[in-house]
């Protein structure tokens, strides 16, 4: 997978970066005339409801690295200290809640034709919060896959016991999250991409934009013609790619992007016809 500077749309001429964190006119234009939106969202999004990020503040876990932790290897060597990992994870999840951001993209999804909303988070915020057409990229932490079957279901149990949890028929289960060194599975990374390249319209919220191949998602979306917001509390390696970049929170900048939209429709239905 290329990396953004070996893009061949990188870099442009005029960087757009708004520290005010309020949409252009240019930019809200384009959103309300999109008729396909997609948002891709990354741990920031997930960190503003309390979500420690891998790479943050507090990255350590009883001196892991997630990184050493969410692997393959480290779950054959060792699943039951893996899944304490993530049952410690899970009830940290379980004490929080959506936040604004997440509101405020499923505020936009009702406001739009059509809206995906492709996310790098595996806490299950975005559907709790009201959006509908979700691709979790990475998965998601309340569902369990059987090893022997490979059969996926739900498990919200806070905490469990006992651990590593298992079948009745004894076989070894595991998050069904994407761990490092994993691909995405294919028919979610083939939705994924087919969402970015078909969009007119992309935001791309709370991401670092180093981790493939979401991050190369929005120069996706841009080389097939999209316009390309970008929020994030500072610049990342797309910023010089994208169309403007909102420094600030998500939580503050999509809600006011979700009311400059409403507002933008209600000045379109109050038009008188010609």
């Amino acid at each position: 997978m290329d990396t953004v500077r070996d893009h061949p749309i990188y870099p442009k001429e005029d960087i757009t970066l708004n520290s005010a964190g309020q949409i252009s006119q240019a930019g809200l234009d384009a959103l309300a005339a999109s008729r396909h939106t997609v948002a891709l969202t990354g741990a920031g999004v997930s960190a503003e409801s309390g979500i420690p990020t891998f790479r943050g503040e507090g990255g350590l876990w009883r001196n892991h690295r997630p990184e050493q932790l969410a692997t393959p290897e480290a779950f054959a060597a060792n699943p039951a200290l893996v899944w304490e990992f993530y049952d410690w994870r899970r009830s940290v999840i379980h004490r929080a809640r959506p936040n604004p951001a997440h509101s405020a993209l499923a505020a936009l999804e009702e406001m739009s034709e059509n809206f995906t909303l492709l996310t790098q988070n595996i806490d299950g915020f975005h559907r709790a919060a009201g959006s509908q057409r979700v691709v979790e990229l990475h998965g998601n932490i309340w569902e369990m896959r059987d090893l022997d079957e490979g059969r996926v279901f739900e498990d919200r149990r806070v905490p469990l016991k006992p651990i590593p949890p298992r079948t009745q028929s004894g076989a070894l289960l595991r998050p069904n999250v994407v761990w490092f060194g994993e691909g995405l599975n294919p028919k979610i990374k083939e939705a994924a991409f087919e969402a970015a390249s078909g969009c007119d319209f992309m935001i791309v919220a709370g991401t670092s934009a180093v981790v493939q191949p979401a991050a190369y998602m929005p120069l996706l979306a841009k080389e097939n013609g999209a316009y390309v917001l970008e929020v994030n509390p500072e610049p990342t390696p797309i910023s010089d790619v994208v169309d403007e970049t909102l420094l600030g929170k998500a939580g503050e900048v999509l809600p006011a992007i979700a009311e400059c939209l409403s507002r933008a429709g209600e000045r379109s239905r109050k038009r008188p016809l010609a």
